[in-house]
């Protein structure tokens, strides 16, 4: 399941929709409306294979790489929230839900950082050529 933080601009909705990729939403599918990051949290648990996808800065914390969830922290433009999401989706490196498994990422212009599992170090990811 793909999941989006409350504060996913709504006007990329419509591309998601376009591109075929289904998603859930934080206030209105899972969790209430308003819910507090240290909420999100158990409710990902709860629901486990999940990607969540936020803007939200606080989420990029390798103390919360768990295998029942992957967290990927957009850090781009709102404008561009939907295409990253996508790009990172079709990524070869993180393409399935199995090899998201336990990731925190940071999504970005330059490529993609992340730790994963019990990995300490950060590692990054290019993004192929469009």
């Amino acid at each position: 399941m793909n999941l989006l933080d409350e504060n996913f601009p709504e006007d990329q909705l419509p591309l998601l929709k376009h591109w075929r990729i289904r998603v859930r939403r934080i206030g209105t599918d899972v969790a209430r409306f308003g819910a507090k990051d240290t909420d999100i949290i158990p409710a990902l648990h709860r629901v486990g294979r999940v990607t969540f996808f936020t803007q939200d800065e606080d989420f990029f914390d390798s103390a919360l790489c768990h295998p029942a969830y992957c967290l990927v922290w957009l850090d781009v433009r709102a404008d561009d929230a939907a295409w990253y999401l996508r790009r990172f989706l079709k990524h070869e490196r993180f393409n399935t839900v199995a090899k998201r498994r336990g990731l925190v990422a940071r999504a970005h212009h330059d490529g993609i950082h992340y730790w994963q599992g019990t990995w300490s170090t950060l590692q990054c990811a290019v993004w192929p050529p469009d």
